[in-house]
């Protein structure tokens, strides 16, 4: 491929979804792209901000935590598989307050408790624990969902 090619098919790319520098990285390596036409294009997806790690790294924490029901841990790691510095990713991650994470993760506890089958109220919990980690949530957030809904059942 051209360099031309290149810009053409990664600038129609970016402008139908919204992808970061790593996943640009990647599709170019995997096209077998020269090290310095990669760098140049994407100097060019930079400058012309079809790539802009801060504004995918915002989106993509928003829609992993609201609309998949995903934790900072699991979405961390996501972050990480796709090359967002953590520079980057750490204040957007911060600047999410643990009230949103317990909105998310209270309806998911609610939904996976009627689910499960366990011999008695303690392994019921440790399964809600385990289900909630699974989905990266952190210890003091799922405690707290946990005990909230073990309270809601008593009302």
């Amino acid at each position: 491929m051209t360099e031309q090619q290149v810009l053409t098919r990664l600038t129609a790319e970016c402008a139908k979804a919204e992808h970061c520098t790593g996943e640009m990285l990647e599709k170019m390596r995997r096209w077998g792209v020269d090290d310095d036409v990669q760098a140049r294009v994407m100097a060019y997806l930079i400058k012309g901000k079809y790539v802009d790690d801060e504004r995918f790294c915002r989106l993509f924490v928003r829609d992993k935590i609201r609309f998949n029901g995903w934790g900072r841990r699991k979405v961390e790691q996501a972050l990480y598989q796709k090359r967002i510095d953590k520079a980057v990713s750490g204040p957007i991650l911060d600047e999410i307050d643990d009230e949103e994470y317990i909105d998310v993760l209270r309806p998911l506890i609610r939904s996976k408790r009627k689910s499960i089958k366990a011999a008695n109220e303690y392994e019921r919990n440790q399964k809600l624990m385990k289900f909630a980690l699974s989905r990266g949530f952190e210890w003091n957030i799922i405690r707290q969902c946990i005990d909230g809904a073990e309270i809601e059942d008593y009302d």
